[in-house]
């Protein structure tokens, strides 16, 4: 097995997840396409948490960028030894994949607090902005009848349940694929890159 393959692996289809997270966390500020909402701060205050942003993009993308040059990387050599220093280079590796955990756990995280809490809205029972869901412990997710309860931003409860779920699980895909490179990161470490170029490992 190819210890730096499989990291080069995960690297890759980290920076695309970390794109995507990004990309779902700006969404969220402009419900329906409107810039006002933002501007008036009239969002979930979970939206400006930037959890898709910083935890599941900025920091997934150093952890990505080490394990995408793991395979080729032997850390300078080991005393002259190739293979000691791409052990240490895997070793290494770890420490960044934790900083990916930590990033992809906050990503997480806040997207089941945003998808639990509701959004914030214009309720046409209490006439006034307000988290009109707060109580519900994300019970209203399954009380479509009361979706209507949100006057402005129009169609808010999907918007904000699409996206947040985009992100619960992009960030729950990170966290299981750093989580993985934790593993491959030890074993590599202790073992050693043990593949030469003509193997072939399919990640």
């Amino acid at each position: 097995m190819c210890f730096g393959k499989c990291a080069r692996c995960i690297g890759y289809k980290l920076l695309i997840l970390a794109f995507l997270c990004i990309v779902a966390n700006i969404l969220l500020y402009f419900p329906n396409g409107e810039t006002r909402f933002a501007s008036e701060h009239r969002l979930s205050k979970y939206v400006a948490c930037l959890h898709g942003i910083i935890g599941g993009g900025i920091l997934i993308f150093l952890p990505a960028s080490v394990f995408i040059g793991l395979e080729h990387d032997n850390c300078c050599g080991c005393c002259g030894h190739e293979n000691c220093g791409k052990s240490c280079a895997m070793l290494s590796s770890v420490l960044a994949a934790i900083i990916g955990i930590l990033g992809s756990g906050y990503c997480f995280i806040i997207s089941a607090l945003g998808l639990s809490h509701g959004p914030y809205c214009l309720s046409a029972v209490e006439q006034n902005w307000v988290y009109p869901f707060t109580n519900s412990s994300g019970g209203y997710l399954l009380e479509h009848d009361k979706w209507s309860e949100c006057r402005e931003p129009r169609n808010i409860v999907e918007w904000n349940l699409t996206l947040f779920s985009i992100l619960l699980v992009l960030g729950g895909i990170e966290l299981i694929l750093c989580s993985i490179q934790v593993v491959n990161g030890f074993l590599g470490g202790i073992c050693g890159v043990c593949c030469n170029r003509e193997e072939k490992y399919v990640c």
